[in-house]
C-alpha cells in the first residue's frame, strides 16, 4: 500500500486525476490523504467532491476553511461569492449528502503508528500535537451533531488569537477553527495573525511563520496546506507545505510517503 498526501485541490479535479495517474493510484490498496480546500475558485467542485467521498476509506480528509465555509453557504448562514464557482455543487441532487459527509470529516488526520499529522493550515504554536487533537475532536463532534447549524455559525470571527483567552467553550471552537485551517502568521507572544498578507520575508519582524515557533528537535512530522505563497518552501525539518496554488496556475502537489517524492501536475489553464 502506498500513502500519498496531496495539497489543496479547490476545485481543480481533472489536475487531481491526471496527479494521480502518474502514480498509478489504485484506490483498492492505497490511500489519498487530502490536506483541506477541497472545493472553491476552481471549476469543478461537484465532481472533485464526489470522487473524494466516492473513494471511502482509501481518502483521509481534513476540512479547510474554505470546505467550512461551503458547510456555511449550504446552511443558510453565508452567501457564495461567484468567485466561489459553486452553483453547479450547490444546485446538485445530493448535495445534502455531500453536505453531511464533508461536516463528518475532521480537522487533522495522524498516520497510524507514526507521529504523522495533517491538517490545513498547521500546528499553533501553544498547542502541542497532542492537545491539538483534542480540541480538533472537540470541534469534529458538534459539526457532527445536530446543532451543525449553531456551531457554523458560532465559528466566524477573529477572538480570541491565544489559548489562554479562549474561556467558554464558543471560543475555544472559535479558536480550534481558526487555528488549524485560517493561520499562517503568529505574533511573538504565540496568538495567531490574520491581516498579513505580505510574503515570509517581506512580514514584519513583529510576527512569524506558525512553523518558526517549533522547538527543535521535534520527535513528529505535521503536513499542512492552505499557504500557497509558500509554494511548497518550508525550511522547518519534518514539516511539509504542500499548497502550491494549482487553483491560482500554478500546480497540485502530490507526496509520496514511503520515499518523500515529489509529484506535481500543473494547472490545466
Amino acid at each position: 500500500m502506498a500513502i500519498y498526501f496531496v495539497g489543496d485541490i479547490q476545485g481543480c479535479y481533472h489536475e487531481l486525476r491526471a496527479l494521480l495517474a502518474q502514480v498509478d493510484f489504485t484506490p483498492e490498496q492505497d490511500q489519498l490523504w487530502l490536506a483541506g480546500d477541497l472545493v472553491a475558485r476552481g471549476p469543478d467542485s461537484l465532481k472533485t467532491l464526489r470522487y473524494i467521498k466516492g473513494l471511502g476509506e482509501s481518502a483521509k480528509v481534513v476540512l479547510g476553511n474554505h470546505d467550512l465555509h461551503l458547510l456555511a453557504i449550504h446552511a443558510g448562514l453565508k452567501k457564495a461569492k461567484p468567485s466561489d464557482f459553486l452553483d453547479e455543487l450547490l444546485a446538485a441532487s445530493d448535495i445534502n449528502e455531500l453536505m453531511d459527509w464533508l461536516a463528518k470529516q475532521p480537522l487533522i488526520q495522524k498516520l497510524p503508528h507514526e507521529n504523522v499529522y495533517m491538517s490545513h493550515a498547521g500546528l499553533p504554536p501553544f498547542w502541542s500535537p497532542e492537545q491539538a487533537m483534542g480540541q480538533a475532536n472537540e470541534v469534529s463532534n458538534k459539526l457532527a451533531s445536530v446543532l451543525r447549524k449553531q456551531w457554523l455559525e458560532i465559528m466566524y470571527g477573529e477572538e480570541p488569537a491565544h489559548w489562554s483567552l479562549a474561556k467558554s467553550v464558543e471560543e475555544k471552537f472559535r479558536l480550534t477553527v481558526n487555528s488549524l485551517t485560517r493561520m499562517r502568521y503568529c505574533h511573538l507572544d504565540h496568538s495567531l495573525e490574520f491581516s498579513c498578507k505580505l510574503s515570509v520575508e517581506q512580514a514584519p519582524a513583529h510576527i512569524k511563520p506558525w512553523f518558526e515557533f517549533i522547538d527543535k528537535p521535534k520527535d513528529y512530522t505535521w503536513i499542512f496546506g492552505h499557504w500557497a505563497s509558500l509554494m511548497g518552501h518550508c525550511p522547518v525539518e519534518k514539516t511539509f507545505a504542500l499548497d502550491t496554488g494549482c487553483v491560482w496556475g500554478g500546480h497540485l502537489t502530490l507526496l509520496r510517503w514511503s520515499d518523500k517524492k515529489l509529484f506535481t501536475e500543473h494547472a490545466h489553464i
